[in-house]
């Protein structure tokens, strides 16, 4: 049986995806209560990082520990993939000695052509397309706060990037609407948006896009590799600020997330992530738990072999 790979959100169904996150709840659970579950004992998963990272990193070694496994960094630096080692010969051998492959790129066909040569799962910590788990951790915090995501309002502030594409891709797994503010030119993928269909909503007035919304997402206006066009960008998206006052016309049961990291002051106020309606700490900490509800559905279990 070849390997499921996790890109996307659209390589889960809608009840694959909802079951992860509702493991993602119990296996927090389990970790508060000091239990010791180790399905994946002996299982290695390999995180090649082209791109830096504080939460991927940390929620995915962290995970794999304490899931009974152990996680190996790897950056371009010091392999061969940082030498020009074609992706598909170092998938066909990273993926003889390891359990699973998590990687952090720039070009998401990075991500494809990987997968395709991998004898084992293969996950997307975060590519110029799409942050899947991201996604997943968002949702589970969704859930623990106010239940069932589906026939909800989400506005998505900012940036048309990668967590806005996955954001779209939740709303049709999930089935809320979303409606997305964005400056002109700044816009999501259009295959995407097409496909989405009437869930999802471009609107250029960050107001209107927020009126009566359950769950308000931003994103820093400058993601890595873009860092040339940061004053262009601050000009252009200082209307589309979130802000007490913004939050305020959204729905009195709001919820406020952030990726992170924050920029205070640009896409988000000074105070925004003191204000009782943000989430965004409780939506970093379940990077650990959703990702390790997804590595214990994609990781063939140490007792299959026993």
């Amino acid at each position: 049986m070849s390997a499921r790979h996790f890109l996307s959100l659209m390589d889960f169904t809608p009840d694959e995806l909802l079951g992860v996150i509702r493991r993602g709840v119990e296996l927090k659970d389990l970790r508060k209560r000091g239990v010791l579950f180790e399905p994946l004992k002996n299982r290695v998963l390999g995180m090649i990082f082209e791109k830096s990272s504080t939460r991927t990193r940390i929620s995915f070694e962290a995970g794999m520990i304490q899931l009974g496994g152990q996680a190996i960094f790897l950056s371009p630096r010091d392999t061969q993939l940082g030498r020009g080692e074609p992706i598909s010969d170092s998938a066909i051998v990273m993926s003889s000695m390891l359990d699973a492959v998590m990687i952090r790129t720039f070009a998401h066909s990075t991500l494809t052509e990987f997968a395709a040569h991998s004898r084992v799962p293969v996950i997307n910590g975060l590519s110029d397309d799409f942050h899947p788990c991201q996604l997943l951790a968002d949702l589970q915090t969704f859930l623990e706060h106010r239940g069932s995501i589906q026939g909800k309002t989400v506005t998505w502030i900012g940036d048309g990037n990668n967590m806005c594409n996955s954001y779209i891709e939740a709303a049709m797994q999930f089935d809320f609407q979303l409606r997305i503010a964005c400056p002109e030119g700044y816009d999501p993928n259009a295959a995407l948006v097409a496909k989405a269909g009437d869930r999802v909503t471009i609107l250029r007035d960050p107001k209107l896009a927020v009126a009566g919304a359950h769950l308000v997402s931003t994103d820093v206006w400058t993601s890595m590799g873009q860092e040339e066009e940061t004053a262009k960008r601050l000009e252009l998206f200082a209307p589309f600020q979130v802000n007490r006052a913004l939050l305020d016309l959204a729905d009195s049961e709001v919820l406020f997330m952030h990726c992170l990291p924050a920029h205070r002051g640009e896409e988000i106020s000074f105070d925004l992530l003191d204000d009782p309606r943000s989430v965004a700490w409780d939506q970093a900490e379940n990077r650990l738990h959703a990702q390790k509800a997804l590595l214990e559905f994609l990781v063939e279990p140490a007792y299959h072999h026993a």
